[in-house]
């Protein structure tokens, strides 16, 4: 078997705007490729950040994300920083909430949490 690496994640988000400017303006990620698709009334955007691709797909009749208690599937995603603090001091400035930093039992190491607009737990750790 020959799997050497994650190609992309795909998310759902609800609001295309809120979505887009998040992940795009905020976060920095680079938009490849975008599309609405007609047949299923969405839109399909393809961003880039480093190494990572995400898809983000935006769909105004999904069913919210369970947060508490948690549900199968995907938990969240993980962004490796050099330094938690000062990347939180930068999500902060820019009007994103984040969690108090705390160390990660296992590994030792800086870590927070914050979301995206549709509450999708996105995390910083070191």
């Amino acid at each position: 078997m020959d799997l050497n690496k994650v190609h992309h994640i795909a998310i759902i988000g609800s609001d295309y705007e809120a979505s887009k400017h998040f992940y795009v303006d905020l976060l920095g990620f680079r938009i490849i490729r975008e599309h609405y698709r007609e047949e299923r009334q969405d839109y399909k955007i393809d961003l880039q950040l480093g190494d990572m691709e995400l898809e983000l797909f935006i769909m105004k009749e999904c069913p919210q994300r369970p947060s508490y208690p948690e549900a199968y599937g995907l938990r969240h995603l993980a962004f490796h920083v050099k330094s938690v603090e000062e990347t939180v001091k930068e999500l902060n400035a820019l009007g994103i909430e984040t969690e108090p930093v705390r160390i990660d039992f296992f590994t030792g190491e800086k870590m927070t949490f914050f979301h995206d607009p549709d509450g999708l737990p996105l995390e910083l750790h070191e």
